[in-house]
């Protein structure tokens, strides 16, 4: 009786670890496809969460007053990001009549949702000033009691070593470029590869030997049915995609929307 317990248990654990390896889904820029929602607003971030998505992207630039502000365009309504102040972009409507929101506004909506939060910084106009904003994220996710919920993202390489250095032991970063190797990710200690569709297209033993590597592999922007199938067929990680509900319903995990 004790040894059927035991391949029972052993059994179960497999069973798990399977299903806790296959894809999972991440709302690129929220759950904006949807009415009621917006590109980076916080009904985006709320929406992508109330669907069960695994986490919800959004993107993040310093203003020229040293403030965090959700945004992914270096100029929305004729305002730069970096040279306009916070004052002054947060007076701007998005297209659901949301303000623009600052990120101490999207942590506090975030307080309200179970999802990961995967955080892109934009790339700045010098490494001084990236290596300021993830300075103040990092703080900032600590004073909301976010740090586990936390997954860093950029294109910058400087921001992802800084983010590396900085953040809690543990916390995500993955590079975006596509221009480093597996094993050159894994020496500078990111989690893995967060690379666009293409780049694993050209690629695709990269999902291999990331996971070889113990990291994980997300995959960007991944919108075609037909894509979704082969990345979960390669079992990479997550798909970051503008269209999270067939996400949703194409991933092997258990879901609300089915």
């Amino acid at each position: 009786m004790k040894m059927r317990n035991v391949l029972l248990a052993s059994a179960l654990l497999l069973s798990t670890c399977n299903v806790m390896a296959q894809t999972q889904v991440i709302a690129h820029r929220g759950y904006w496809k949807t009415e009621g929602s917006a590109q980076n607003s916080i009904a985006s971030l709320l929406k992508a969460d109330s669907i069960g998505c695994y986490g919800s992207e959004f993107d993040v630039w310093l203003t020229a007053d040293d403030k965090l502000v959700v945004n992914h365009d270096p100029i929305f309504k004729l305002k730069s990001m970096e040279r306009s102040t916070a004052a002054n972009l947060t007076s701007l409507k998005l297209d659901n009549g949301e303000y623009l929101p600052t990120l101490e506004q999207y942590f506090k909506a975030a307080q309200k949702t179970k999802l990961r939060l995967i955080l892109e910084l934009k790339e700045l106009s010098k490494p001084e000033r990236e290596t300021k904003a993830v300075e103040k994220i990092v703080a900032m996710a600590k004073k909301f009691g976010l740090e586990n919920r936390m997954e860093y993202i950029t294109f910058s390489l400087h921001a992802t070593k800084e983010f590396i250095r900085l953040a809690p032991a543990g916390t995500p970063v993955f590079y975006l470029n596509g221009d480093l190797t597996p094993k050159e990710l894994k020496e500078i200690g990111c989690a893995g590869p967060d690379y666009h569709l293409s780049v694993f297209k050209k690629h695709p033993e990269w999902i291999k030997e990331s996971h070889d590597l113990g990291m994980k592999v997300n995959v960007w922007t991944v919108n075609k049915e037909k894509d979704m199938k082969w990345l979960i067929e390669k079992k990479v990680d997550f798909i970051t995609t503008n269209e999270p509900e067939r996400g949703l319903l194409l991933s092997p995990l258990p879901n609300p929307l089915r």
